[in-house]
């Protein structure tokens, strides 16, 4: 998505959504920024849902080419990379081609990244699928790895998170439970 096409409350929305529930399901999450203190900070929408995680901050455009970011990924022992940031055809498009070509498992959560332009962030995902990488919504992939609500453990802390950060579906998840949790009325 374009970061100008977007409603402002969506641009720091949709990020914690895929921030908390990485955190729900217990996802090794790294946090990046480029030269911070030049105004390249995180929202707190995510650094407040790592409280006191280190932030690398790098100068590198391609988080891929920086050694702390790779040792970091290396050290979570998985072979799965999740990549979600500002700006899709810059920041995300570099390290998940780069990723993918040292045999990586990538996937990019489109809704919460963002480009410069509808274009821009459209052929930078045309761009990472034809080099293989995996496109989803930070939604579809928290039900993924959710699978099955009788697993209760996560199921509560994923639903706070559908009704904070979902948008229509988590005002339908609510209209549901209250439709549940409403007796009938008799017809008589």
């Amino acid at each position: 998505m374009a970061i100008a096409d977007l409603l402002l409350s969506r641009v720091a929305c949709d990020p914690a959504g895929l921030a908390k529930a990485a955190k729900a399901f217990g996802v090794p999450t790294i946090l990046t920024t480029v030269i911070a203190a030049r105004g390249g900070l995180l929202f707190p929408q995510i650094t407040d849902v790592f409280p006191g995680q280190e932030v690398i901050d790098r100068t590198l455009i391609n988080t891929w080419e920086d050694p702390k970011v790779v040792d970091a990924v290396k050290a979570t022992g998985r072979k799965q990379l999740v990549i979600a940031g500002l700006w899709t055809e810059v920041c995300v498009a570099m390290p998940a081609i780069q990723a993918l070509g040292e045999g990586w498992d990538v996937t990019v959560i489109t809704d919460a990244s963002g480009g410069v332009s509808v274009e821009a962030h459209a052929v930078a995902i045309q761009r990472m699928i034809a080099a293989g990488a995996n496109m989803m919504t930070w939604l579809a992939l928290a039900a993924e790895w959710q699978r099955d609500w009788a697993r209760t453990e996560q199921a509560i802390a994923l639903t706070d998170v559908i009704i904070q950060h979902a948008g229509g579906s988590g005002i339908a998840f609510l209209w549901e439970q209250q439709l549940l949790n409403t007796p009938v009325p008799s017809a008589g």
